[in-house]
């Protein structure tokens, strides 16, 4: 990657980052009610006769539409290429891995309807893996190939990496109260 690009990155990084805050914040300061009583769900919070919030979840179905199904099949490719040596062994197998992937996803909807909390954990997870340990792994192995390795980048390294494992046990000890 070359600076320009790691610069443009970062700064779209921080322009999402910036979005987002001033979204949340501005939400959070004139919500009208009590602010215990705001939803996981940002579309929950309105009223079910609210026309813009009805379009917004028209808009959201729509969405998963389209998305879903990629998603399920880049994850078929990738599972079925590692396990089978081939993106499609067989009619069976794919329709099989469909219905035990939606039935997973029914499963957590029907028990687990709190997406906050399936946010919460599964990001704090993702964020362990790829944004604190893969990196510093990578960097680590990079230097140690090149002899450069030395123990304080190392524990400096270790340090990130134990930042993402401590946001990531956190999440079990601040469990909401839904």
């Amino acid at each position: 990657m070359s600076m320009s690009q790691g610069r443009d990155l970062t700064i779209a990084y921080i322009c999402v980052m910036v979005t987002y805050v001033i979204v949340g914040a501005v939400f959070y300061a004139s919500f009208p009610k009590d602010k215990d009583c705001i939803e996981d769900n940002l579309l929950n919070n309105f009223s079910n006769t609210d026309t813009l919030a009805f379009v917004a979840r028209v808009f959201l179905l729509f969405q998963m539409w389209t998305v879903f199904p990629l998603l399920f099949y880049i994850f078929r490719l990738q599972f079925m290429h590692t396990l089978f040596g081939s993106t499609y062994p067989s009619l069976v197998h794919v329709i099989v891995l469909n219905l035990v992937l939606v039935g997973v996803c029914v499963i957590f909807a029907r028990f687990l309807p709190h997406i906050g909390t399936i946010i919460r954990f599964s990001g704090a997870f993702c964020g362990l893996a790829y944004i604190f340990t893969l990196p510093c792994l990578v960097h680590l192995v990079r230097l140690k190939q090149a002899g450069r390795l030395t123990w304080p980048t190392g524990v400096v390294h270790g340090f990130i990496i134990l930042l993402g494992l401590a946001n990531f046990v956190g999440q079990f000890f601040f469990l909401n109260k839904t």
